[in-house]
């Protein structure tokens, strides 16, 4: 089955347009951007081709007699005419090929996503149980980022942005927001067990709503409300039947939660104009850059240099030798980039709603996948909290969805 189409077209045998101006706005077939809009005709016989009659006393306009709607131009007549185009019926086979292509390359990608994110945590945990430097750690997974992104720029893998002063001053303190948050995470991973972690870094929604409440004036609806009861009450939970449990893990993991949100609330609060703003992925290197700057010298001053062979040598009594501790470091710090670069890439191809409850089903992947590797001890009682926690993230989402219903002037 066959459609039609019109183009348009210059008649023979003027091979220019009448229009002597050299930025004639006909100059290219393919940059029609110019035109003024266009006006749809249900039919060539139907009462709307009579109302555009005035069209027929141009001498060099033509149309066919064709019975699907086609698009005209308002009525100027600079030597274009609208023909009918035969277009193959295999045009809606091609779209869905294409949606196909699109929905498979999304999964595989939500798939690298999920496999990156539990390989990270499973090598941040071996390294951080026998080397307890969180901080070093932390900016040596920065470095590892900070190079693949020079990497990346320098092979013209992804254009290098060009930045600007106010540019800067937007994402200095996201890049401290960051940085403190990785700090965070890493040290609650080293203290308590990763699944107990990511538990507690369920309670993200929770400081999203209250950070924008307090910073932005945006008051939730009442199911976003209502999707964190079992938010709250699932960590509480899970928090009083954890085997791990320790103040410095669990209180650096809620601190971790608080830095990264209020992150996503300055993006909002600083955010700079339209054409200044960077894509996702050069933000978020520009933001690894600047945190590997920032936490170096901050890492010395707190930790001093552990990258001594005293240091190195103690780590390896404790189960892995030196080799394996720099192998597992530089595999944590290639996924941690990783796995982070994909996820805004799958955010640029979603929506983020959607995005949002793809990072829902990525932590219960991490905290199943961990327990499993680690062998993690859980009571019922934690099941359920764990479960309730991210059951409550999973509606919050859903809840975003919902928009409110306007009201109505009386």
């Amino acid at each position: 089955m066959q459609s039609t189409a019109l183009t348009l077209s210059p008649l023979t045998p003027l091979l220019r347009p009448l229009n002597k101006n050299p930025n004639h706005r006909y100059g290219s077939l393919w940059n029609l951007s110019s035109l003024k809009p266009l006006v749809l005709l249900r039919s060539i016989n139907g009462p709307s081709f009579q109302k555009a009659s005035h069209l027929s006393s141009c001498s060099r306009f033509n149309a066919r007699r064709i019975n699907e709607p086609f698009l005209i131009s308002d009525g100027r007549c600079d030597g274009f005419k609208v023909r009918a185009t035969p277009v193959p019926g295999n045009v809606g086979d091609t779209n869905d090929s294409s949606g196909l292509a699109t929905s498979m390359q999304l999964g595989a990608m939500f798939a690298i996503w999920y496999i990156l994110n539990i390989y990270f945590n499973i090598f941040n945990k071996q390294v951080l149980k026998v080397y307890t430097f969180p901080a070093t750690v932390t900016a040596f997974h920065f470095g590892c980022g900070t190079l693949m992104i020079l990497i990346m720029w320098a092979s013209n893998l992804y254009h290098r942005p060009k930045l600007t002063r106010s540019q800067l001053a937007v994402i200095i303190p996201l890049a401290i927001v960051h940085t403190l948050g990785n700090l965070l995470t890493n040290v609650s991973i080293g203290r308590v067990n990763v699944s107990f972690t990511h538990t507690i870094k369920a309670m993200e929604p929770f400081f999203t709503v209250l950070f924008s409440v307090l910073f932005l004036g945006e008051w939730p609806t009442f199911w976003i409300v209502f999707s964190l009861i079992p938010v709250v009450g699932g960590v509480a939970l899970a928090s009083f039947t954890e085997a791990s449990f320790n103040w410095i893990g669990f209180c650096s993991a809620m601190a971790s939660n608080v830095t990264n949100q209020s992150r996503n609330v300055l993006s909002k609060k600083f955010m700079v104009k339209n054409e200044e703003t960077l894509d996702n992925i050069n933000l978020f290197s520009i933001i690894t850059i600047i945190s590997f700057m920032l936490l170096v010298p901050a890492a010395i001053l707190l930790e001093g240099v552990k990258f001594s062979p005293s240091y190195l040598q103690s780590a390896a009594n404790q189960g892995l030798n030196i080799r394996e501790l720099c192998i597992r470091s530089l595999l944590a710090g290639f996924c941690l980039h990783s796995y982070q670069q994909v996820s805004y890439m799958i955010l640029q191809m979603v929506s983020p709603v959607t995005h949002s409850v793809g990072n829902c089903v990525k932590r219960v992947v991490v905290i199943i996948a961990s327990v499993i590797f680690f062998q993690t001890p859980v009571s019922p009682i934690n099941s359920l909290g764990t479960t309730l926690a991210l059951t409550g993230v999973f509606l919050y989402s859903k809840a975003k969805q919902l928009k409110p219903k306007p009201k109505v002037a009386s």
